[in-house]
């Protein structure tokens, strides 16, 4: 064998080995990202096993408030059949693009149930309604944290994918980008508040 067919040999072989390593590692990324998913939707069947029971309590004080009651209701299995979706194709733009805007309606389907219950002192003051609610914000805080959790993992993953040469190895082999979890609130709403005296 002479020293040219070495080299290329050798030359052969070190692409094949980072080729390998590049795939490993794009693939090693993806799974960080249906990971941090997981966490996230570990945290949403928690908050989606809490609203029928906040539902429920509520119910028992403001029956003729029936509609916030079933928009809270409607928007949370909304929010759960694209968490569902997102879970089957958890680096998808679509199926994420569609939770955030899911997760959107449920927010403001609880914030107006909120701001109905802080209309009847005798519900406020309901022990299980205050249990209840001290656990949904506790696990809002959990899904926030495991959001991040999912960004970075996303991130982590499409800088790998989009960088060259490994970009190379993310075209040939189908590893497109992974959505982000975005804020779906309006843009007002992210203004600084102005005071004024």
């Amino acid at each position: 064998m002479s020293t040219t067919q070495m080299v290329a040999w050798v030359v052969v072989a070190v692409l094949f080995f980072w080729g390998v390593g590049a795939y490993n590692r794009l693939v090693r990324l993806r799974n960080a990202i249906a990971n941090a998913y997981a966490q996230i939707d570990v945290q949403l069947k928690r908050r989606y096993d809490l609203i029928p029971n906040l539902v429920e309590t509520a119910k028992k004080y403001i029956a003729h408030e029936r509609e916030t009651l079933e928009a809270v209701i409607a928007a949370r299995n909304q929010a759960r059949a694209a968490a569902d979706q997102v879970r089957a194709r958890p680096t998808g733009r679509g199926p994420v693009g569609a939770l955030m805007v899911a997760e959107q309606a449920l927010q403001g389907s609880l914030g107006r149930l909120m701001a109905v219950v802080e209309n009847y002192p005798e519900l406020k003051g309901d022990q299980t309604l205050r249990e209840l609610s001290e656990e949904l914000t506790s696990t809002e805080n959990k899904v926030a944290f495991a959001r991040q959790s999912f960004n970075d993992a996303a991130l982590d993953y499409n800088n790998a994918a989009q960088q060259f040469p490994t970009t190379l190895i993310a075209g040939l082999f189908g590893f497109t980008p992974a959505g982000m979890l975005q804020s779906t609130t309006g843009e007002a709403e992210r203004q600084a508040v102005r005071v004024q005296f």
